[in-house]
């Protein structure tokens, strides 16, 4: 009985070692994954910050070009 016990934990120990190195992959993976969406989170985040002050810049002018128009309007 006592080989069928050293063959059962060495059968435990490849098992646990294999799961050990699985969790290792995802791991990584999960941390490559991490870092990538970080970057894409701060490209975002940058490219969020130029679209609203491109909305800004715009919302001034049009407001500008109405305030003409009602001007003009007044003169006519």
């Amino acid at each position: 009985m006592v080989g069928g016990a050293f063959i059962m934990a060495e059968f435990n120990l490849d098992t646990l070692e294999s799961k050990v190195d699985n969790l290792i992959r995802i791991c990584e993976r999960l941390r490559d994954e991490n870092m990538s969406l970080r970057a894409s989170r701060e490209h975002l985040v940058s490219e969020r910050a130029e679209l609203i002050e491109k909305t800004e810049l715009a919302r001034s002018k049009v407001e500008a070009m109405v305030a003409r128009l009602k001007s003009m309007e007044e003169e006519l």
